[in-house]
């Protein structure tokens, strides 16, 4: 009976609100892809969210089949013309259409509806992120602390540097600061990185270098993570904390700029994982997503919603890497074709999938294992 219960409370916890995120997350990518190829002409045969059997579905008067299928790891849009839901023109059919029907395949579309159509899917996901920190900061406000140190620790850069209490900082790298979490934001994807910091002291503003220090940092979920530090503190009183009200445009605006922070912050992690700056132990596949949900759950429907902005981003930021089978991918082919003024030939264009297709593979094989060695480690 312990073990039913714990399957059950394992289901609950983890698996659903998993599913529940990933599920809308793909829906508006996809819905993305969809609203931009019925605006263009294209036709769509198939909407799925999940991948696989179809478990539950329908077919709409314009003859497109919405279902969900049986493996939530993902779904598709699949256009007429297409050779699979990777979106490969399918070539044993391109010669027995007429010219009115191949403009209302994917491949047969005019260039820009074609780069139209595969963009939506990514600027989709970061409109969902936007409209969530939008909404959160239109009901909930903007927590906000001043850059003020309150203390420093023993043997930390800023120590060495010679930042003392009560300073204000103003800059990071020529970058102007307005509160703490800008600071933290900042120097935590600069471990080893010079940092040129600005700071207010008596009226006057002093100018400081120092080198940000790699730490591994502990939630309270047990999850490390590599960051860096300088060793500045705020509290309440020096850091002045409280909760900012945003009018409804303030508040996109930030939802905006959070969206924003996010992208910077993953370039920064890949150009630190490239440097060796930071292990790419970081990746997190499948079941990182699962545990996270889980965890986020725990804490309520604002952390939720708040990690299916973050991931909604992450997805939206995947799609465009320049992968073939990826959005980026098709965008780079589509580019290509722009320059050549004709597409590459559909053997080069096989290979370039192919490739593709391995290097995905390899990605989720490779963030998997993380995944299992930081749950066994």
């Amino acid at each position: 009976m312990d073990h039913i219960s714990a399957i059950f409370s394992f289901l609950g916890g983890y698996i659903l609100p998993y599913i529940l995120i990933l599920s809308l997350l793909v829906f508006i990518h996809e819905l993305g892809h969809y609203l931009a190829g019925r605006w263009s002409g294209i036709r769509i045969l198939a909407f799925s969210v999940g991948f696989g059997p179809e478990l539950v579905g329908y077919t709409d008067r314009h003859g497109t089949r919405w279902k969900i299928s049986a493996i939530p790891l993902g779904g598709y849009v699949r256009f007429f013309g297409d050779a699979d839901v990777a979106s490969r023109p399918d070539g044993s059919i391109s010669d027995t259409l007429t010219a009115e029907e191949l403009a209302q395949t994917l491949n047969g579309a005019k260039l820009w509806k074609r780069a139209v159509t595969v963009a939506a899917g990514p600027l989709a996901n970061f409109l969902l992120a936007i409209v969530i920190f939008a909404g959160m900061f239109a009901t909930m406000g903007k927590p906000v602390s001043d850059p003020v140190v309150a203390d420093i620790k023993p043997g930390s850069a800023a120590e060495a540097a010679g930042i003392a209490r009560g300073d204000v900082l103003v800059a990071l790298d020529g970058r102007m600061i307005e509160t703490f979490d800008d600071v933290v934001r900042y120097i935590t994807m600069r471990p080893e990185i010079p940092v040129e910091v600005t700071v207010r002291r008596a009226g006057a503003e002093i100018e400081f270098e120092l080198v940000p220090k790699r730490a591994v940092t502990t939630d309270r979920f047990g999850n490390e993570m590599e960051v860096g530090q300088i060793g500045i503190i705020t509290d309440q009183q020096a850091g002045n904390f409280r909760i900012v009200e945003l009018s409804p445009v303030q508040a996109v605006w930030e939802g905006v700029r959070q969206t924003g922070h996010i992208i910077t912050g993953t370039f920064d992690y890949i150009g630190n994982m490239i440097a060796g700056r930071m292990n790419a132990d970081q990746l997190g596949g499948p079941v990182r997503v699962v545990q996270a949900s889980g965890e986020m759950a725990t804490l309520g429907v604002i952390a939720l919603l708040n990690l299916a902005a973050v991931l909604s981003v992450s997805l939206g930021l995947l799609n465009l890497f320049p992968v073939p089978v990826l959005d980026g991918g098709h965008l780079v082919l589509y580019a290509i074709e722009a320059v050549r003024g004709r597409p590459m030939g559909q053997g080069a264009q096989e290979i370039a999938f192919r490739i593709g297709m391995a290097m995905i593979l390899s990605l989720m094989v490779f963030a998997t294992w993380n995944d299992i060695s930081r749950l066994i480690g």
